[in-house]
């Protein structure tokens, strides 16, 4: 706990450095500004809210539940036109088409999903598994990801999470393909579903837990307070979930989201995402390597203003995080399951 080391990330297939001693350094650098206290529960001039117009011209419907929507500024789009032909192997492109969605958790802005009901996070839960079957009826890939506040580049406070589909395996989701199918092969057992089970037995860095779900602070974690959210049984898409398991994900995440927001006392900023199974033309083939997981990255280091910066040595060698993954798990375990508001 006290000296440095590295330790493996088996599904990245990279390291991290582990330095524990580093948090007591003094702290000089940016603090953040807390994220806003006086969110407007409806605001005819916010994009996202029921009845508002969006910057396309187009109304919002009245919505009381989930509303999904096309981004009104994709990255991806349907009918992108073929890249030209390189002339040399270092100069290379590829067709890269596919649909942005933006999805709203809920008609209110002031709300969060920590601070919504278990029935509306399940609700969430149930238009995720709807978009990832219609997307991936034909695309090979569907991100699903939200991104929590204004630290983490979310350009509005309204609650919603954005699903993007493509037409091809982006990086992290070939990366996790390749590792997770070599370790089936090399062990006989998904790598995810025995990670659940050894850190379910182990329990250091063990979270919160229900019937179906565990969540963990990684081995291998690379932000201060990362967490991975794991079902217990072996399944690989969102889609697959059983309605108890889709209750119980609900309950789960409110938890691990209410200890988030407790630890500094602050709507807790991260970009979060899911990855299952690939589908589109995957459907057909063999996934059993595929374990569903979610990934929480939260950047707050110390305190609600002090952040970790992925900079200098992370971006030129490798990761490097400040307090061990145990000491972060064993403060959000500690942490009351009542939200502090």
């Amino acid at each position: 706990a006290e000296h440095q080391h590295a330790r493996y990330n088996p599904l990245r297939d990279d390291w991290v450095l582990v330095s524990a001693h580093r948090v007591k350094r003094p702290w000089q650098g940016q603090l953040e500004k807390p994220p806003p206290e006086d969110v407007p529960r409806w605001d005819p001039n916010n994009p996202l809210c029921p009845g508002a117009t969006r910057a396309n011209g187009e109304v919002n419907p009245q919505y009381e539940g989930t509303f999904v929507f096309p981004n009104d500024f994709p990255a991806l789009q349907p009918d992108a036109p073929e890249p030209d032909d390189s002339d040399h192997p270092l100069f290379r492109a590829a067709p890269a088409r596919g649909v942005c969605k933006v999805m709203c958790f809920h008609p209110w802005s002031d709300l969060t999903l920590p601070l919504m009901s278990v029935a509306e996070i399940r609700a969430v839960i149930d238009a995720w598994a709807e978009l990832a079957t219609e997307l991936g009826a034909s695309y090979p890939w569907v991100q699903i990801f939200e991104n929590k506040g204004a630290m983490m580049g979310c350009s509005n406070p309204h609650p919603h999470c954005q699903v993007w589909a493509s037409s091809f395996l982006p990086n992290e989701a070939r990366l996790e393909d390749r590792t997770q199918r070599e370790h089936l092969s090399r062990h006989g057992v998904p790598m995810l579903l025995e990670y659940a089970e050894q850190e379910a037995r182990r329990k250091e860095r063990l979270v919160v837990e229900n019937a179906d779900w565990l969540v963990v602070v990684p081995y291998w974690a690379t932000w201060p307070y990362q967490t991975l959210l794991l079902p217990r049984r072996h399944v690989c898409r969102l889609q697959d979930l059983s309605e108890g398991e889709r209750d119980n994900l609900a309950s789960i995440m409110k938890r691990l989201l209410i200890k988030y927001d407790n630890l500094f006392e602050v709507s807790f900023p991260y970009s979060m995402g899911w990855h299952g199974a690939p589908t589109g033309p995957h459907l057909e083939e063999d996934c059993r390597h595929w374990q569903l997981h979610a990934h929480y990255y939260p950047p707050l280091l110390r305190s609600a203003t002090v952040r970790k910066f992925m900079v200098g040595y992370e971006m030129l060698a490798q990761a490097q995080r400040d307090l061990t993954p145990e000491q972060a798990a064993e403060r959000l375990r500690g942490l009351p399951e009542v939200h502090y508001k």
